[in-house]
């Protein structure tokens, strides 16, 4: 981030860290919209992909899926390539060569990570989640001692707060913000598993990740640039002089890394899991589907946990993994990893290509084109929820007649005040589906400044 930060400019570097939290946010605000087409605790990217663009679920699942992959495998060469640099802050380690091996902490380390990829549930990593963020508040911490302390001023270059290097090194820094809001891939697991799914407390949980995700970078990128000046480096805990604190901070690093990998097998797994079932539909499946959709047995995807006294037949929720199935894939991803993790020892350009492709997929495309698709007035999905929730708003508003305390009048004022709402949402609802088309237009345009970045700049050096 500071890096980033140095190519900018601190006030465009910030708008930039900014308009990439708000539109990351709204693409994780429109998966909480899309889950509520969708049976309680059955949310996937597979699933929505099924009922709006169905022969094209395989290659959503399978850009996610390497996507994932890619990204865990990156963590373990993170690894790797940290854990010689600590022991060696640590002290010398004499004869023990095996220390400074990175194969050896990749070897390690992958014994802690085994168990924790095998956990079904995302709910299951929290523990291990407050430690990696223990690991980004003392990062955190360590960037803005050394800012507030001064040590590094006799190293520290220009400073620049509008101007900027140019468009080049701007928009080879602006993948690096973009994708740090990259969380999309868990999105779904989350509203699964989350306890009260109303759209209030979703919403709320999606502005506090974003809101505090955009904070720390924001201090972090301007207290680091602020430290160094354009001298700044990719990595800024490596700059500092080597002492027990900074190399705490690489351990930090390590510490974070390796909790973030079963992160990355989970919906890795899952999406893995999609791939291997899913067989194309023919015409007459399709046709048969559709006329499902009308019947009751089609029911009401996500109301049926808000209505009672109505029906609540309810499609069969896609069947979970078995314990052999779930072991294999698992199994799997682990032995691929690892074999590519101590074989390679970059993934740079790899990642790059990857990084472009998967992460706009999952933060923009997906989101806005799922929820552009399935709110079309014309879907039978988006009319049995609207139908819902207008049913509900009305009943709530024709009670107030009863109610001496309403503010409504006995002659049909609760009609208008109905009516007059009903026009607002719907006005809502199709801006809402315009922004979720415009926040894919967006992604595909961020897909090719990122490729044409990484073909002509990243990789042509």
């Amino acid at each position: 981030m500071p890096h980033a930060l140095s190519n900018m400019g601190i006030v465009l570097g910030t708008i930039v860290i900014l308009w990439a939290g708000l539109t990351a946010g709204f693409g994780l605000y429109l998966q909480t919209r899309c889950a509520r087409y969708l049976d309680r605790g059955a949310s996937s990217f597979f699933a929505l992909s099924q009922i709006t663009y169905p022969n094209a679920a395989v290659l959503f699942d399978a850009a996610i899926a390497v996507k994932c992959f890619g990204v865990g495998v990156s963590y373990l060469i993170i690894i790797g390539d940290l854990m010689p640099g600590v022991v060696r802050g640590f002290g010398d380690p004499g004869d023990a060569i095996y220390l400074v091996d990175r194969r050896f902490w990749v070897t390690a380390f992958m014994l802690i990570v085994i168990p924790l990829s095998f956990l079904r549930r995302l709910d299951s990593l929290k523990y291990t989640s407050v430690v990696a963020l223990v690991s980004i508040a003392y990062l955190v911490v360590l960037v803005v001692y050394h800012f507030a302390s001064g040590d590094t001023l006799a190293e520290r270059g220009n400073v620049n707060i509008i101007k900027w290097q140019g468009a080049i090194s701007t928009l080879a820094s602006f993948p690096v913000i973009v994708f740090a809001y990259t969380c999309h891939q868990n999105m779904f697991s989350i509203l699964n598993e989350i306890k009260d799914n109303r759209p209030y407390r979703t919403t709320a949980v999606v502005g506090a990740s974003i809101g505090s995700a955009a904070s720390i970078y924001i201090l972090v990128a301007i207290t680091g640039y602020l430290s160094f000046g354009d001298n700044i480096l990719g990595n800024i805990v490596a700059q500092y002089t080597p002492s027990v604190f900074s190399t705490i901070g690489r351990a930090a690093i390590v510490v974070l890394v390796m909790f973030s990998y079963p992160l990355q097998v989970h919906p890795c797994r899952a999406s893995v899991d999609a791939v291997s079932r899913w067989r194309p539909q023919t015409g007459s499946k399709r046709e048969s589907n559709r006329a499902d959709e009308f019947t009751p047995a089609g029911g009401s995807p996500s109301r049926s946990s808000l209505l009672s006294g109505t029906q609540k037949v309810m499609r069969p929720k896609p069947e979970d993994m078995s314990e052999l199935r779930f072991a294999i894939i698992t199994t799997a991803i682990i032995i691929l990893s690892y074999i590519v993790a101590m074989t390679v020892s970059s993934l740079d350009k790899v990642l790059a290509y990857v990084g472009s492709t998967g992460s706009t997929s999952i933060s923009f495309i997906l989101p806005g084109l799922f929820y552009y698709k399935i709110s079309s007035p014309d879907s039978p999905h988006h009319q049995r929820l609207m139908k819902d929730e207008d049913d509900e708003e009305y009943e709530g508003s024709s009670g107030e007649e009863s109610n001496p305390a309403s503010p409504v009048d006995g002659n049909g004022g609760w009609r208008e005040a109905w009516g007059s709402k009903m026009k607002g949402r719907q006005w809502r609802r199709k801006m809402l589906r315009r922004l979720s088309l415009a926040l894919a237009m967006y992604g595909l345009l961020v897909m090719v400044v990122c490729l044409v970045i990484n073909t002509f700049f990243v990789v042509a050096h």
